[in-house]
């Protein structure tokens, strides 16, 4: 079996996730199957369930004969980087910086609060005069 050089990331081949340009992840390897998509007997919408994930489990739950293993082989373009995170970093931000939504909660002017306080005061008021009269 010939050494592949190509090394790709989760994130690369996650980016080739359509008909016209389909690579899937089976075993730490990455195949473009998009010529095959056609031509595959279970369909081209279970190849393409198959993207942008390491799709092993559901390639040997399929229970592919040898024939199909040898097949998948010829269409191999490299290897998975497993030295990469499979999920981005996130940015963690600090709990001292206000959120959006606060600054342009406290930015509001107060006459915008005037009128949901008075429904409010309004409501309360009535109800403690129809309480009264019971």
């Amino acid at each position: 079996m010939p050494t592949l050089s190509k090394l790709y990331t989760m994130q690369e081949a996650a980016h080739h996730n359509t008909k016209d340009d389909c690579w899937i992840v089976v075993h730490n390897k990455v195949y473009d199957v998009t010529s095959y998509l056609d031509d595959h007997p279970g369909g081209d919408d279970v190849v393409l369930a198959a993207t942008a994930k390491d799709a092993t489990d559901e390639f040997e739950d399929a229970g592919h004969s040898k024939d199909a293993r040898e097949l998948l082989e010829s269409f191999c373009i490299g290897e998975l980087d497993t030295s990469s995170p499979l999920i981005p970093e996130l940015e963690i931000s600090s709990k001292r910086q206000p959120s959006d939504f606060a600054l342009k909660l406290k930015n509001l002017p107060k006459q915008y609060w005037a009128a949901p306080v008075a429904v409010v005061g309004i409501s309360v008021m009535v109800g403690f005069l129809c309480l009264r009269k019971k």
